[in-house]
């Protein structure tokens, strides 16, 4: 049996996060757990800002951040498919890891932003994803971000387009 691993995804809107863990979560042993799900399931109501997005996914990292680390400790592996996309949140993932004896891997998606609205356009059509971000969204978000650094510590796997 293989060690625990924690798979974080950094990566802008539309750049493949969602697609890349439907990949990982295939793999024996691991729990998929998706901001975007339990957003949608418990605040949906309550989120209709970039504002109110941070306000409730902070509500939710307070409480799954113990929930992972446990199911981590328990053996499994766990896809945590949140944008690790600041310094803020990474240093989250990174609270997680220090509970538990897990391993890690950060899969930084290196996507022109092009690719990622071109991407958004094509779920928003399709109307089948918990949260439609505008355009203005994107890039409103998307100023945000920032790239991880070696001085954070991570394993990081790269995954170009």
């Amino acid at each position: 049996m293989s060690s625990p691993t924690l798979h974080m995804l950094c990566g802008k809107i539309g750049s493949g996060k969602s697609t890349l863990t439907e990949e990982l979560g295939r793999l024996p042993g691991t729990v998929v757990i998706s901001e975007d799900d339990w957003l949608s399931g418990l605040f949906s109501d309550q989120m209709s800002s970039v504002r109110d997005y941070v306000r409730c996914a902070g509500r939710l990292r307070g409480v799954l951040g113990p929930h992972v680390a446990s199911l981590l400790n328990a053996g499994a592996s766990v896809v945590l498919d949140f944008p690790a996309n600041t310094v803020e949140t990474r240093a989250w993932m990174r609270g997680i890891l220090d509970r538990c004896g897990a391993g890690h891997v950060l899969h930084v998606l290196d996507v022109p932003d092009a690719v990622c609205l071109e991407r958004l356009r094509a779920r928003n059509a399709q109307g089948d994803h918990p949260f439609a971000a505008t355009e203005e969204q994107f890039h409103q978000i998307s100023r945000h971000f920032v790239a991880p650094t070696l001085e954070e510590g991570f394993t990081v796997e790269l995954h170009r387009l």
